[in-house]
């Protein structure tokens, strides 16, 4: 049986890595899944291929997370295609790559969420 059958997910920066790991154990165990990508469609749709060849159901949505507009249009795809919203994980990342400690202490503290 699948613990997580008629449930919803919505996984942020699921197109590779461990986000896409968590889109395709949630879809393993029954949820439908939102893949949410902010540039790599092609990995957001491996990640759903991967979903439903299992026999899940899986969508992608290109959305920047830092963007309030994205993240209400997110929140609203999967409520218009599957009714509701029971799993939210945030996975969605900033990443530079350089080394450590070549990083400022307010580099390290970034956010990068934008109202508009």
């Amino acid at each position: 049986m699948q613990k997580l059958m008629n449930r919803v997910a919505v996984v942020t920066g699921a197109s590779k890595g461990i986000g896409a790991a968590i889109a395709q154990g949630l879809g393993a165990e029954g949820a439908s899944v939102l893949v949410n990508y902010s540039s790599d469609r092609a990995g957001a749709n491996r990640s759903v291929a991967a979903i439903s060849d299992a026999g899940g159901r899986a969508f992608a949505v290109q959305g920047d997370v830092s963007k309030i507009e994205d993240v209400k249009r997110l929140l609203f795809e999967a409520k218009s295609r599957f009714g509701r919203l029971d799993i939210l994980v945030n996975n969605a990342a900033v990443f530079t790559y350089r080394p450590f400690e070549q990083f400022t202490e307010e580099e390290f503290h970034r956010r990068r969420i934008r109202t508009s």
